[in-house]
């Protein structure tokens, strides 16, 4: 059984791996961290948690060797849009949190997954099924500390050995957390939206296309990752996943065909729009299927009937 520790695990998205993986593995074998405590009571409380910052490699390494730690997922990062807000304190969090982990990972022999993101990408990439290796020159402070991590990650892994996996996530949605602070929030924040008013005012043009994934198929791309037989292989950091990818104008079309009268409008954040058009439109994911057999379950319209039916039911 494994023993995995996940740090920045009250975020959006770690909050939804550590469910998954406290039910796939038991919630002894699985021990929380994140530098919040005021938030998600039932999982703090549902196993093994501690208040520790991502960039303390000490307390890490003395909860990994507490635990008999083997697995690591490192969730802790500040995202595209808040990044570009304290560029800084982006570079400290993003890489000195990672190195952090690492050198934990290289001391106690840990695997480690880490996530990538579209945002590794920039405006002289490939923008129509982006390959898994090409060109990446990002634009903002979040893609270029992906980048590096990407490259940090691989570094380990040929040098010390250490076994490290990742993936590039597209936007990311929900139904369980809100979002926090991405150029792709807009699609969550549209379906609460679409049920609470009926009307969502857009910070993104409405022809506008990113790569998106259902939450449910990026929790199960980092869990199979980790499971994937290492000798399968050929790329590491980090695997391109991809699963629909869409505008604002189409997402609220799906939207209507549940709720008729919903309406969108546009009020454009020039930051986030620069960074949305320096991402790809979609995602190439040949390699990520060939070497670890990886099948997303939603595209955008059993992705839009889940949404509102989950937040409907949830405000019932």
């Amino acid at each position: 059984m494994k023993n995995i520790l996940i740090i920045g695990s009250l975020g959006q998205l770690g909050s939804e791996i550590a469910t998954a993986c406290r039910l796939r593995y038991g919630s002894s074998h699985v021990v929380l961290t994140d530098i919040r405590d005021d938030v998600n009571r039932p999982l703090i409380e549902g196993g093994p948690f501690y208040k520790v910052d991502a960039r303390d490699g000490n307390a890490i390494d003395g909860i990994v060797k507490k635990h008999h730690i083997d697995t690591i997922y490192h969730l802790a990062a500040l995202l595209s849009a808040t990044a570009e807000k304290n560029p800084l304190l982006a570079w400290d969090l993003n890489m000195n949190g990672l190195i952090a982990t690492l050198e934990v990972a290289r001391a106690n022999g840990c695997s480690v997954f880490t996530p990538s993101s579209i945002g590794a990408f920039g405006p002289t990439t490939p923008k129509q099924f982006t390959p898994q290796d090409t060109i990446q020159r990002p634009t903002s402070i979040y893609g270029v500390t992906k980048v590096a991590g990407e490259l940090l990650c691989d570094y380990y892994h040929h040098k010390y050995d250490v076994d490290t996996r990742g993936v590039r996530y597209p936007g990311i949605i929900s139904n369980m957390t809100p979002p926090g602070g991405g150029t792709t929030d807009y699609a969550v924040e549209i379906y609460y939206e679409a049920v609470k008013n009926k009307r969502y005012t857009c910070f993104l043009r409405g022809d506008t296309y990113l790569d998106m994934i259902y939450m449910p198929d990026a929790v199960e791309a980092a869990i199979q990752i980790m499971e994937a037989d290492p000798s399968r292989l050929r790329h590491r950091n980090a695997f391109n996943v991809a699963s629909m990818s869409f505008c604002p104008e189409e997402q609220a079309a799906y939207i209507r065909t549940h709720i008729p009268e919903f309406t969108i409008s546009y009020e454009i954040d020039p930051v986030k729009q620069a960074i949305a058009d320096s991402w790809p439109d979609c995602l190439e994911d040949y390699a990520a299927r060939v070497e670890w057999d990886w099948n997303p379950t939603f595209d955008l319209a059993s992705m839009t009937e889940d949404m509102i039916k989950t937040i409907i039911g949830r405000n019932a």
